[in-house]
């Protein structure tokens, strides 16, 4: 297995293939590399990616109710980010910006539709793990929103 095989396959999202599937997925995969500040997309910019950091460091921020912007989350090495893009077409929900020099691997929309015709097996794999992932951050956020509303009350 090659250096950037070994990395897709730490990737939690693609967690669970075979190796043979690893080397099918790579075909469909870009890459992008950013400086620190430069953003990975904005805000309400149309989502058709998800992105995994190889290298590097993302901050996600939201725009706030008050003009301000909060830091939501650091992300590093083997961390995705957009993968609600794989799924809906509705606007990026957060900026995602490199807080220091950056590689990303990257899965585009058309490029896992294309790569869910062609190898179905491998699609309805990385699609069970991103419910699995969207699933696991909506129970976090839910608890979330659970305990401040009893500190409120």
């Amino acid at each position: 297995m090659n250096d950037r095989n070994e990395q897709l396959n730490r990737i939690p999202l693609f967690q669970g293939l075979s190796l043979e599937e690893i080397a099918v997925l790579d075909q469909y995969l870009g890459e992008m590399e950013l400086a620190a500040g430069e953003a990975v997309f904005r805000e309400g910019e149309k989502g058709d990616f998800v992105c995994f950091v190889t290298a590097g460091e993302l901050e996600v921020i939201k725009q706030s109710l008050n003009a301000g912007v909060t830091t939501m989350a650091l992300l590093g090495k083997g961390r995705s980010i957009g993968e609600m893009a794989l799924i809906d077409e509705l606007p990026r929900s957060a900026t995602v910006q490199a807080r220091s020099d950056a590689r990303l691997t990257l899965l585009s929309r058309s490029a896992f539709e294309a790569l869910s015709r062609e190898a179905p097996e491998i699609g309805i794999k990385i699609l069970k793990h991103l419910a699995r992932s969207l699933s696991l951050s909506l129970r976090r956020t839910s608890n979330t929103l659970s305990d401040s509303l009893d500190l409120m009350a």
